[in-house]
């Protein structure tokens, strides 16, 4: 059974940066896009941003240009460095293995004004 395991929130400075990391089990990684989402209290999840297998990446308008997703299929990895943090991107982050649904337990990523 796949399982996804995230890290790296934490606590920032606006304009402060952080690299979250999710690494996954089991062998179906490699074939299927990955993406990073976030839950902010009282709102819906929404996509951040999204890798396919072949490496084309997308991102929400909010995010283009700060955040960076990136993977490493030999370690089963998946990242996403973000730059220039705002108060708005304060929310629980989490890893998406696309091809079966499954997510990750979150991290938390909370930036101060």
């Amino acid at each position: 059974q796949v399982q996804l395991v995230e890290s790296g929130g934490g606590l920032v400075q606006t304009g402060g940066s952080l690299r979250l990391s999710c690494a996954a089990s089991g062998r179906i990684f490699s074939i299927s896009a990955m993406g990073w989402y976030r839950q902010a209290p009282g709102k819906q999840r929404e996509l951040v941003a999204r890798i396919s297998n072949t490496g084309r990446t997308n991102y929400a308008d909010s995010v283009k240009g700060r955040f960076t997703i990136s993977r490493d299929n030999a370690e089963n990895t998946v990242y996403l460095q973000m730059n220039s943090l705002r108060p708005e991107d304060t929310a629980v982050y989490y890893c998406n293995l696309e091809l079966y649904g499954i997510w990750g337990q979150g991290t938390q990523v909370t930036v101060s004004s």
